[in-house]
């Protein structure tokens, strides 16, 4: 009886997912994505940032207020070419209904992106970032929690500013259901980098000298806007990597 009703959550909850899977009518990037320099310059643990086109994506950019509705990280070389002869996955994400999964860059070839760059970091953190999200691959959304869907079946819900990125946080807590920014958020937090920490100015025993002590938030508070929020991550635009010139550009003759 138990497992005959949990089965038939899954099922409500996979369809539920397909539904918020589904592309949004009408979506188009603002500008040409420059894909080929986009791929030279990203580095492993570089967050790459995207406007989605999914009815999810749509909830998510409302309640985040937020052009960016998911997260995913570059990988580098780490993972195996496909056998099937595809593309090989450089990017680590999670999603809805599929849980932490790999995937080619060419996925988001003609998306809106920005790719944001925490700053200072070693190879051995890279490494040590890029070997959190490897190992949790396969990591499941529990599809029972039908709460967890259903609060983004409204892509505006009535809900006040304030309470809005809490609805994101919002769920049952199992460790398996995993949301994009969060498992990426735990990524930097487990080799102690700061994304947007609290912070508390204390004074110390000099009455001129104070320190900042930083409070880590919980992850599960995190979503894709807080890379670009961050003061820690730099913004990296492909296009002025490159001796931009703007003398150069052709332009047509404004109307008369």
């Amino acid at each position: 009886m138990r497992e005959a009703y949990f089965s038939g959550l899954r099922k409500i909850g996979q369809r539920i997912a397909e539904k918020l899977n589904n592309q949004s009518s009408g979506y188009q990037p603002y500008t040409p994505s420059d894909f080929q320099t986009l791929s030279r310059i990203l580095m492993p643990g570089d967050i790459l940032l995207v406007e989605g086109d999914a009815r999810v994506s749509n909830a998510i950019k409302y309640l985040t207020q937020s052009t960016w509705s998911h997260a995913a990280i570059y990988v580098g070389d780490v993972l195996p070419v496909p056998g099937s002869g595809q593309d090989r996955p450089r990017l680590i994400e999670v999603n809805l209904g599929e849980g932490c999964v790999a995937v080619p860059l060419t996925k988001y070839e003609s998306f809106n992106t920005r790719i944001c760059r925490p700053v200072g970091l070693a190879e051995k953190d890279r490494a040590a970032v890029v070997g959190f999200m490897v190992e949790r691959l396969g990591l499941s959304y529990d599809l029972r929690n039908i709460f967890d869907l259903m609060r983004y079946l409204f892509p505006t819900p009535p809900v006040p500013v304030r309470w809005r990125r809490r609805m994101i946080a919002l769920g049952s807590g199992d460790p398996t259901r995993a949301i994009c920014s969060s498992l990426i958020a735990q990524a930097f937090q487990s080799i102690n980098y700061p994304i947007l920490p609290s912070v508390t100015r204390c004074k110390d025993m000099c009455d001129f000298a104070r320190r900042e002590i930083y409070h880590i938030r919980h992850h599960s508070l995190f979503t894709p806007r807080d890379f670009d929020l961050s003061p820690y991550f730099e913004v990296v635009k492909p296009t002025l990597t490159q001796a931009f010139d703007f003398k150069s550009l052709y332009w047509d003759a404004p109307p008369e």
